[in-house]
């Protein structure tokens, strides 16, 4: 709900006005409230976005958090974030946000990619720990466990090492992430009262809702559920995707028709790519790659004002002619070997 103040609200720190407009939602049953939308860590660094600004995100990640912001997700794989994220938070209360990071997915290299062993997940958290310069961090997440050999390894040796964590005081919750999300609920089914929160990326946005296949299982479970990249790793915006995106011919053609049509029409595709995903019911958060304050502002216009009626009008047009079915780029693994 918005109009009150959430446990993250700092006096002083805060404006009280912009977070009063916020709205803040149950993360499952971790008995944390988060905001609607959250910061993502993969844009905070120059590893898969090479015209990122350091000073700029540093100074975009603190507006984020005074305006109400208080979820943030990272993990080593996004290159320097971490570390950007230490800097940009060593001058803010450390009760005015949560903080979420992840351990099996480390390189660029598919060869090192993934590594689900608990040893490398031991040695991955105390790292995350030292670079953000926290005691502890909310969650601790094995990332894409839809990449893993099977998900024995998943429960059996991952898990464990952040439940030490957990019990250390070194971590409060356990989360899994995947695209697929058959996977997500597999596991989250097999590690019952174990897993806490669950990350799901591309899987309801204007080009794709498979996320609600599962939704009620995991209400049902009361696993919160963060909802990520809705503007579909920066297809569904007018700058259009980077040269890695895992999209096949057809699903770019796509995106580049739906960005002519708002440029012609005065219109940034991605705040109605993210609108629209946010009318999703279910979801905690939103989870969304914001490196700039520019990026922040429109998103934030999005959650506070929503659309005019020309923004609308444009988003009708584009759901009744251009994403009229639901498309999938294929898995994890397939955005692993565009890398290759």
């Amino acid at each position: 709900m918005s109009g009150s103040l959430p446990a993250t609200f700092v006096k002083g720190f805060h404006d009280e006005e912009q977070v009063r407009r916020m709205e803040y939602r149950p993360l499952g049953s971790t008995g944390l409230q988060v905001s609607k939308i959250s910061l993502g860590g993969a844009t905070l660094s120059g590893r898969f976005y090479s015209d990122f600004d350091r000073e700029e995100g540093i100074r975009t990640v603190r507006e984020a958090i005074r305006a109400g912001v208080n979820y943030i997700d990272t993990a080593p794989l996004y290159g320097r974030s971490e570390e950007l994220l230490g800097l940009a938070l060593k001058d803010v209360p450390r009760e005015a946000y949560y903080i979420a990071t992840k351990v099996a997915r480390y390189e660029v290299n598919p060869d090192d990619m993934f590594n689900y062993s608990g040893a490398k997940a031991r040695e991955s958290v105390k790292r995350s720990l030292e670079l953000l310069g926290l005691d502890y961090v909310d969650i601790l997440q094995v990332h894409d466990v839809d990449a893993a050999p099977n998900l024995d390894i998943v429960l059996n040796e991952t898990i464990p090492v952040l439940e030490e964590f957990v019990a250390a005081g070194k971590a409060k919750f356990i989360g899994i992430t995947a695209y697929d999300v058959d996977a997500l609920k597999e596991c989250a089914e097999r590690g019952k009262g174990r897993i806490k929160v669950m990350l799901n990326y591309g899987r309801y946005t204007l080009l794709d809702n498979t996320l609600l296949q599962h939704m009620k299982a995991f209400q049902e479970m009361g696993v919160g559920v963060v909802c990520a990249a809705a503007h579909a790793l920066g297809l569904l915006s007018n700058a259009g995707p980077q040269g890695w995106h895992p999209g096949s011919p057809e699903l770019q053609a796509i995106g580049k028709r739906a960005a002519e049509i708002c440029r012609q029409k005065n219109v940034e595709l991605g705040k109605l790519a993210m609108y629209h995903t946010m009318q999703l019911d279910g979801a905690a958060t939103f989870l969304i790659g914001m490196p700039n304050r520019q990026l922040l502002r429109i998103n934030l216009d999005a959650v506070f004002d929503g659309l005019t009626s020309h923004e609308q009008e444009v988003l009708q047009y584009l759901r009744e002619n251009v994403f009229t079915k639901s498309y999938s780029w294929g898995s994890t693994l397939s955005t692993v070997n565009r890398l290759k």
